[in-house]
């Protein structure tokens, strides 16, 4: 598969949002992030419109200086351009119902996920633009990078070109966002649904995070060990390798069904987004989600607890793991193939996954300092 588009802010020409009203529907994560950094784009304060129901997130909007307008319809009607980020749940009824039937008929709709657009669940008109600028971070790092001047990993497509210009204000609303400093992937709607509901169900995030625990708290019950040490302890061998097998294999078949390199790595594991569903997992407990509950139930745990058990028996309460490290030990201080660890890094590196993250890593340095 051809490496995936990369746009940079030479891409992108602001002067195409000049005396568009651009609407955020929600401000919330992402809504209040991205209507910020629009701004200090220098997109004009009356030239965005901020659509909230009455609550705390419209509060907030009037607080930072917002025009904020409680009627979904009204909003539409005015709208030149559509951020629509309020949740994929609540989006048919909301857009279908209150904005759809009042928008311009050559209106822009940006979506930051896939979803609804992917299944068809949204009702566009056939002159309109659909495209997508959705960023890989959480609206908090989506804020704070373009306030440091770096830019953040997002997806960008077009999935309706109603008006023959959709990708050219899909590239300006990016760069406004600051999407497009260190480069903004192309992808498309079917490529992140996949992809986020992929990691979604029993891949690297679930398994790991419900179904890896689950197990191996059961296999440390067998063994009786104190009940405060189990979560505590269900990383090492044990946790390293089921997450790197699950992200190896989840990577291949995405892959296989069309996904590009760029977007695997950054989906998987370079967007951070692991990393911050296990940090509010020690805050909060593991994260409860629809896609991870009914992905990770669904397996009963038998063949990972067997696993996980010889893991703890034969390897690790036996000593057998100690008496082969310690074989190694002296050779881990050589240099060159001779260091056993390096051999291993070696063979990680030429693996499908290993040889897409070096591209990747290469293409898209910026991103990474």
């Amino acid at each position: 598969m051809p490496a995936a588009k990369i746009y940079y802010d030479s891409d992108a020409d602001l002067g195409l949002l000049k005396d568009r009203k651009i609407v955020f529907l929600g401000f919330g994560n992402q809504g209040a992030a991205q209507a910020q950094n629009l701004r200090d784009s220098g997109i004009p304060n009356d030239d965005i419109l901020v659509a909230n129901r009455d609550d705390s997130y419209a509060v907030d909007a009037k607080s930072r200086g917002f025009h904020v307008e409680h009627d979904f319809s009204k909003a539409a009607a005015v709208a030149d351009v559509l951020f629509l980020l309020i949740p994929d749940q609540v989006q048919p009824r909301v857009f279908n119902q209150q904005v759809a039937p009042l928008l311009k008929g050559t209106a822009t709709i940006v979506i930051a996920s896939g979803y609804n657009v992917f299944y068809k669940l949204l009702n566009f008109q056939a002159t309109q633009d659909v495209v997508m600028v959705a960023p890989r971070m959480i609206g908090s790092s989506v804020r704070s990078l373009y306030e440091k001047q770096k830019g953040f990993p997002c997806f960008v497509s077009v999935e309706q070109d109603g008006t023959g210009g959709g990708l050219p204000v899909a590239l300006a609303l990016s760069r406004a966002i600051g999407a497009t400093r260190a480069g903004a992937i192309a992808s498309s709607a079917r490529e992140e649904t996949a992809m986020d509901l992929f990691a979604g169900r029993p891949s690297i995030k679930s398994i790991v995070t419900k179904f890896l625990t689950r197990s191996a708290n059961r296999t440390r019950t067998v063994a009786q060990y104190h009940h405060a040490f189990q979560v505590s302890s269900c990383t090492g061998i044990l946790g390293a390798s089921l997450t790197l097998v699950n992200s190896r294999e989840a990577f291949s078949v995405l892959k296989e069904a069309g996904c590009s390199d760029e977007a695997l790595c950054y989906e998987m594991w370079m967007s951070k987004e692991p990393a911050e569903i296990f940090e509010r997992a020690a805050e909060e407990g593991f994260i409860q989600q629809f896609g991870q509950l009914s992905g990770a139930l669904a397996l009963d745990g038998k063949e990972a607890r067997e696993h996980f058990k010889h893991i703890l028996y034969n390897r690790v309460l036996n000593g057998e793991f100690c008496k082969e490290f310690s074989k190694i030990e002296a050779d881990l201080e050589k240099e060159g193939p001779e260091n056993p660890l390096n051999e291993l890094y070696r063979k990680s590196e030429e693996s499908e996954l290993g040889q897409a993250e070096k591209r990747v890593r290469a293409r898209l340095a910026g991103l990474l300092e």
